[in-house]
């Protein structure tokens, strides 16, 4: 009974260990939501978890996200918000750890109930723009984040329109985000997203559009700028041929200079792209009277991140079909933050200019603090000025006033945030190898900051080779053999690479004679000499089919080594037989009877055959034609041989 007691013990304590880790395991870092409700104004406070520092980065600190319940948002730490009628609202909060090693705190909503109107709400205007689309933080993988999309009545009128999300680009095979939840609080409507966009055309109202050109264009004109379309077909067309999902929602009776904004939770696939340089979007679309098919267009790029890290370097460049790339720009975007207690006046900017990239095309796209490029003379007004070394290109904001995150009264903390994107092209001649980049950040005179590594790659593409060619079999007699066949291998790959062939072989050759010679006894007792000889030939037809590791020394030189398998799809073999038969048994005794047999066989899928192969080859290595010799060892040693051939890879 002791015994079994004991086993008893022993067991429940093994079951208890694990059980009480995984509890531990599940702790997860929450902030909680405070609010202070006074009549109908209310004050809103985070309390957060302490933040774990990131050793080597700046100081960590948190940012605000609230949704006020009402259809208003706030990014302050600590927001006031005047609601505007009674009633129950739910608040949330999404707090971001920035420069911390954890997750993020998650937060339960807070019910807010407003029984009496004691401030008068005044609606504020808050929108530079007639449409925006904004985010509380970069995607990263099991992540929530929220895009805003907002938009505003600029018309004399009350107005009925649509709303267009679209996200998941078709460039990436799996999806990225899948909408959760979409919250909307003006009566908006979500209608079927197989729905044809259809409004009435304005092809000669006299109208005029604006123009980042600073040139007047007219509405019917086909050349338009980002923003301002006149064709919505078009752009809806064109939408889904680069996003996968999308959502529609119509609005009405919106007046105006009245301000909207739909919240839609956006949930990271565990299949979303992992490359932290990596910039995905989505794409809005605002069709701000649904009579017309004017409408606005705004795309919202996103960086993959792991950590929220504000200083960030990205490109548009992951991955890039080698075929086309000479075809294509690269976009880089160099964010910062200023997370210091005052302002910073210059920020200097060192990035890596890979070789393969032409320092003489950079062209600087946009830019945070906004200013003017500077000009080749000093001056003392707010400017960019880039400046080149042999491996760099050094952006520098001069006189500029850039707030800290931790200076006093600063409560917008996008307000510290800044960045540069500029474009660039290739280089007249590049090889297919990745790329690193990433830069150095210098605030006035502080310790500097180093973005992580964004990298671009190139997909492996295929490239289809036409083979033909002799084969030189040393040791076979009348040998005659030709092939041709296709070769399939990454296009034109930089050093190492794999490729695959199949060749068809044909082969004609004889075989060794064989000479037999015998004594025969009749039954009439006379007794001779017999001598029988035997010729084989042989007409095959062959697959080879190699498979070879193969480097290329230069653009002109590639070597290659690898296995080979033979199998003969069909094999026909020719015996002649030639017997003689002599008068007796002594060496010169004559002929007295000669008898000639052929025989025909054909035979399928016979020979198997296993080799190894080493190979040299000469001209373009790369994509083109060359030439090259093989030599195959097979393991029966009659068959060892030299290839030779032309080969043209596309």
């Amino acid at each position: 009974m002791k015994k079994h007691f004991a086993l008893f013990l022993f067991f429940a304590c093994i079951l208890y260990v694990p059980a009480q880790e995984l509890v531990n395991d599940t702790i997860t870092r929450t902030a909680t939501i405070k609010a202070n409700v006074n009549g109908n104004t209310v004050v809103l406070t985070p309390e957060t978890p302490s933040l774990n520092q990131i050793a080597g980065a700046p100081k960590a600190f948190y940012t605000h996200y609230w949704e006020l319940g009402d259809g208003h948002y706030s990014t302050e730490e600590s927001p006031k918000h005047v609601y505007k009628n009674k009633g129950e609202y739910e608040v949330k909060l999404w707090a971001t750890n920035n420069y911390d090693t954890g997750k993020p705190p998650t937060t339960r909503p807070k019910k807010i109930t407003v029984n009496t109107i004691s401030d008068e709400h005044e609606d504020i205007a808050t929108m530079d723009e007639d449409f925006t689309l904004k985010r509380n933080r970069e995607p990263v993988l099991n992540e929530d984040i929220v895009t805003i999309l907002s938009y505003k009545n600029i018309k004399n009128y009350n107005t009925n329109g649509k709303l267009y999300l679209f996200y998941n680009e078709l460039k990436y095979k799996a999806d990225n985000f899948e909408i959760t939840d979409t919250r909307l609080h003006h009566n908006e409507k979500k209608v079927s997203t197989d729905a044809f966009a259809f409004t009435r055309n304005i092809d000669d109202d006299g109208t005029y559009i604006a123009s980042i050109s600073n040139q007047i264009i007219q509405s019917n004109q086909v050349l338009q700028d980002s923003t301002v379309k006149t064709n919505l077909p078009l752009t809806v067309s064109e939408s889904k041929a680069i996003y996968k999902n999308w959502s529609v929602l119509e609005f009405d009776n919106m007046q105006p200079k009245e301000e909207r904004h739909i919240f839609f939770s956006l949930k990271t696939t565990p299949e979303m792209v992992k490359d932290t340089s990596a910039i995905i979007s989505v794409r809005g679309i605002y069709v701000p009277d649904g009579n017309y098919d004017n409408h606005k267009v705004k795309d919202m790029e996103m960086e993959i991140v792991t950590s929220h890290d504000p200083n960030k370097m990205s490109s548009n460049g992951t991955f890039m079909n080698y075929r086309l790339v000479r075809f294509k720009t690269l976009k880089y975007k160099i964010k910062f933050q200023n997370n210091g207690e005052g302002p910073a006046n210059t920020i200097r900017l060192e990035t890596d200019i890979p070789d393969m990239l032409d320092k003489s095309t950079l062209k600087v796209l946009e830019m945070y603090p906004k200013c003017d490029i500077c000009p080749k003379h000093e001056v003392v007004y707010s400017c960019l000025d880039t400046t080149f070394t042999d491996t760099q290109a050094i952006f520098t904001f001069k006189n500029i006033y850039l707030p800290g995150s931790e200076q006093k009264n600063v409560k917008a903390y996008d307000s510290t945030k800044g960045f540069v994107k500029y474009s660039i092209k290739f280089s007249k001649d590049f090889h297919k190898k990745k790329t690193k980049s990433r830069t150095v950040i210098i605030f006035d005179k502080n310790d500097p900051i180093i973005t992580n590594y964004s990298t671009t790659r190139f997909l492996p593409g295929i490239s289809i080779g036409t083979k033909v060619g002799y084969n030189s079999f040393s040791k076979l007699r009348n040998s005659e053999s030709y092939f041709f066949g296709a070769t399939l291998s990454p296009y034109k790959s930089y050093r190492w690479y794999w490729q695959i062939e199949l060749m068809n072989n044909f082969h004609n050759y004889d075989g060794n004679t064989a000479i037999k010679e015998e004594f025969v006894q009749e039954a009439q007792g006379f007794r001779f000499r017999q001598r029988t000889t035997t010729n084989m030939s042989y007409e095959n037809i062959d697959w080879d089919i190699p498979v070879l590791l193969r480097y290329n020394i230069n653009n002109y030189i590639g070597l290659g080594a690898g296995l080979q398998n033979t199998i003969s799809l069909t094999e026909k073999s020719s015996s002649m037989v030639f017997i003689e038969q002599f008068e007796g048994e002594q060496p010169d005794a004559p002929i007295f009877n000669t008898i000639e047999e052929t025989n025909n066989e054909t035979n399928s899928f016979t020979n198997l055959r296993t080799g190894l192969l080493f190979e040299a080859t000469a001209g373009f290595a790369r994509i083109g034609p060359s030439l090259g010799a093989r030599y195959i060892m097979n393991f029966e040693n009659d068959f060892n041989y030299w290839q030779f051939y032309a080969i043209w890879k596309f």
